[in-house]
């Protein structure tokens, strides 16, 4: 598909042993014995089982697992500063496996950019000799070099603090002077390894919406490693959740949450709060049928859908949402046979994105009667939100993993409407009229 972006990085199949590894240990390993039982028989560490993911182009993917899940490790075999036992990684088409030393550190410092934990500055170097750091290893000269590195700092919002040593800088800030040395080499690909797990609760925050507004404006490829959901649901995009050094599950934030692959990840966002997560297009109601906005009222049927009664969406040729009409208007027009429903449509309505999160959608739910119109970013059609549908997203979430949803839909006596049993998005598929 035209619209795709294209990969940057692909691993297939990525398996690290630490230790004596034999054949033996192989062996064991392909016959699929646990990790605690081949630690226990031959004094190996598993770090990573057969471990394959894409990263596209322009794209935040987070790592992320408990404490020894492999992530960490994952993350330094993209760019081989651990080295994998088996399997390939290729970044735009470059099988970094198969490169000689030589190679490999040519290739490392034109195409990644590291930002660590511990931010990793030199204590005796300026923040702007920090940052130009590793154009000073790529032998760029001085001048370049300088510029280069204070529009990187720039970038970052230390503008004034170039001349500063890092123990002058708040943690926040020398988190910055990190990002801002990997920025400034321009290198296409970032891997961040627990970058702002060692700041403050409120830093970190700031510095996670700073990464992605950066990130509108320079589109990196970007690696981010992380044991907090919260984070990677702040960064956005997709999320590799690991576990005993092997994938679990693959996806969005919001996939993950709607349907997790097994009782561990059920267990690990079990606390996230649905309505940061959950976007109004995944649980938005099929859209009830649609009018053409030129269709005259004389020629609406005379028994609308029970979906229509109440309103009316109305769109154009290309399907984009017009406007609605309420259904209790259409008896009163004087002149059904020249008035059309484009002329009774309220243009400036409210509408929710299908993107925008349950948190922001019930801002325009709560002041509304009628369901709300969800479009797309093109204002076609895909749904429309309700109330019952937030309920019964909620509802979702607080089931318990394996137990009896029916129980649960039934203690909820007020509760009439339909439960439904996934929060997969629904298309609006009714034909349009007219």
């Amino acid at each position: 598909m035209s619209g795709e972006r294209r990969q940057r990085i692909k691993v297939e199949g990525v398996t690290k042993l630490f230790g004596n590894v034999t054949q033996a240990v192989l062996d064991r390993l392909d016959r699929g014995e646990p990790r605690e039982a081949i630690n226990r028989a031959t004094g190996c560490v598993l770090g990573l089982r057969d471990v394959s993911f894409d990263v596209a182009e322009g794209e935040i993917l987070v790592v992320m697992g408990l404490s020894g899940s492999g992530k960490s490790t994952m993350l330094r075999c993209l760019n081989r500063l651990i080295e994998p036992t088996r399997g390939r990684v290729l970044v735009d088409g470059v099988d970094v496996t198969t490169l000689k030393p030589v190679e490999l550190r040519a290739f490392r410092r034109k195409t990644f950019g590291m930002v660590f934990q511990h931010f990793a500055l030199f204590p005796h170097r300026t923040i702007q000799e920090n940052v130009e750091f590793g154009l000073e290893i790529q032998g760029v000269e001085p001048i370049k070099r300088r510029d280069r590195a204070m529009q990187a700092i720039q970038q970052v919002g230390l503008k004034g603090w170039e001349k500063a040593l890092p123990s002058q800088l708040s943690g926040g800030m020398r988190q910055r002077a990190g990002l801002a040395r990997a920025l400034a080499t321009d290198a296409p690909i970032l891997l961040m390894d627990e970058a702002f797990s060692a700041l403050d609760p409120l830093i970190r925050r700031e510095m996670q919406k700073e990464l992605v507004q950066l990130q509108n404006q320079l589109r990196k490829t970007i690696v981010f490693v992380s044991h907090d959901l919260d984070e990677a649901i702040a960064l956005g995009g997709r999320i590799v959740l690991m576990k005993d050094g092997e994938i679990v599950q693959i996806g969005t934030a919001e996939e993950i949450l709607a349907a997790p692959a097994n009782d561990y990840v059920a267990d690990f966002v079990e606390h996230i709060n649905v309505l940061s997560v959950l976007t109004a297009g995944r649980i938005a109601e099929s859209a009830p049928p649609t009018f053409r906005e030129g269709l005259r009222i004389a020629d609406l049927p005379a028994r609308l859908p029970a979906a229509a009664a109440e309103t009316l969406c109305v769109v154009d040729e290309a399907g984009r949402l017009v406007g609605t009409v309420a259904g209790d208007l259409l008896d009163a027009v004087v002149h059904p046979d020249r008035t059309t429903l484009g002329d009774l449509a309220v243009r400036n309505g409210p509408v929710v994105r299908g993107d925008a999160s349950l948190q922001a959608a019930l801002t325009v739910l709560a002041g509304c009667r009628e369901p709300v119109p969800v479009v797309d970013d093109n204002r076609v059609l895909l749904g429309v939100l309700t109330a019952r549908a937030v309920v019964a997203a909620l509802a979702h979430q607080q089931t318990p993993p394996g137990a009896d949803a029916g129980a649960a839909d039934r203690k909820e006596a007020a509760w009439t409407g339909p439960f439904p049993s996934s929060l997969s998005p629904r298309s609006a598929t009714a034909p349009s009229r007219g």
